[in-house]
């Protein structure tokens, strides 16, 4: 009888909460969003999610403002966001390398889901572009490739982050393409290195199309490949880096997550709002003149995917760090 009265009482508080809860999930936003951003500001990363939280504030009525908070391969940015109030108004889009990071070179890191956050749904990917610059002399990655071997060590490659799919892609390249690269670490972005390549300081840089952008279109530093599976339809002559080592492919990705204990009300408006933008042809359109490309995921395949991305990269960077 007790056991009875017990669970009568808990569905009547179901019941008198449940008009609260839905009465959240109509008012929310109402308010600024602040969504934290792991990538410098001008970085592929940050650009995506700009266009993205536009989108989002058009639909909400209300501001969704990127805060940046780079360093630290993500973990000053995942910390802030852990620490945030966890009531919808401050949200996480943490970048594919926030996932693949290793405790010993990233405090915090790597991020599991759903442990250390509430998976909302998946952004974007980015594909990773080689470039190199102009007077290296080279036009293709055949022509890299031949060239490095003929000069191993001496070619240099700028490393924006360790552990970062732009240093993870670098790698992978070396070790398929039996090469050795110099890598040049620079710890603000792609910016500087970019400069540097363009001046011809450093040789190659790996980057997401949105971070170089300005400097690809100036001829200050040259395209030759690009790691999807199949060549871009924005970039139809950057030949894939499958066309040369066949299998290759290396994109980094966004996703949207919320601080433990965020509403699930919200959590579900975000989705579906975050669905709704990315099905947007405007949004779609904007992403992939950046190169990045939009796909939708549910909260359950995101976290099928950020665990299938970490059994495909962690190896390698555990590899990588005991060297």
């Amino acid at each position: 009888m007790a056991r009875r009265c017990g669970l009568l009482k808990a569905a009547a508080v179901l019941l008198l909460s449940l008009p609260a809860l839905a009465a959240q999930a109509q008012t929310y936003p109402s308010k600024p969003v602040t969504i934290i951003a792991d990538s410098a500001p001008g970085a592929s990363p940050d650009v995506a999610a700009r266009i993205v939280a536009d989108a989002l504030g058009k639909i909400w009525g209300q501001q969704a403002v990127v805060v940046n908070h780079p360093g630290a391969n993500g973990s000053i940015a995942a910390r802030a966001a852990a620490d945030a109030p966890n009531d919808g108004y401050t949200l996480f889009i943490p970048v594919s390398s926030s996932f693949l990071a290793l405790p010993t070179v990233a405090p915090n890191l790597p991020l599991k889901l759903p442990r250390d956050f509430t998976p909302i749904g998946f952004v974007a990917a980015q594909p990773m572009f080689i470039a190199v610059a102009p007077s290296l002399g080279v036009k293709t990655l055949p022509e890299l490739i031949a060239l490095a071997k003929k000069k191993p060590g001496a070619l240099s490659i700028a490393v924006t982050g360790f552990g970062r799919m732009t240093h993870l892609t670098g790698v992978l390249l070396q070790e398929k393409a039996d090469i050795k690269l110099l890598p040049v670490p620079y710890t603000r972005g792609p910016a500087s290195a970019i400069g540097d390549v363009a001046s011809g300081r450093v040789s190659i840089i790996v980057e997401g199309y949105s971070g170089m952008i300005g400097s690809v279109k100036a001829g200050q530093v040259k395209l030759i490949a690009v790691a999807s599976q199949q060549r871009l339809p924005e970039f139809p002559d950057v030949p894939t880096v499958a066309e040369t080592i066949p299998g290759f492919s290396a994109s980094g990705w966004l996703a949207l997550v919320a601080p433990l204990g965020t509403p699930n009300s919200v959590i579900t408006k975000v989705g579906v709002d975050l669905t709704k933008v990315l099905n947007e042809p405007e949004v779609r359109q904007k992403l992939a003149t950046t190169g990045s490309y939009a796909q939708s995921m549910t909260a359950q395949e995101v976290l099928a995917f950020a665990a299938k991305e970490q059994a495909t990269w962690l190896p390698l960077l555990d590899k990588l760090s005991k060297k």
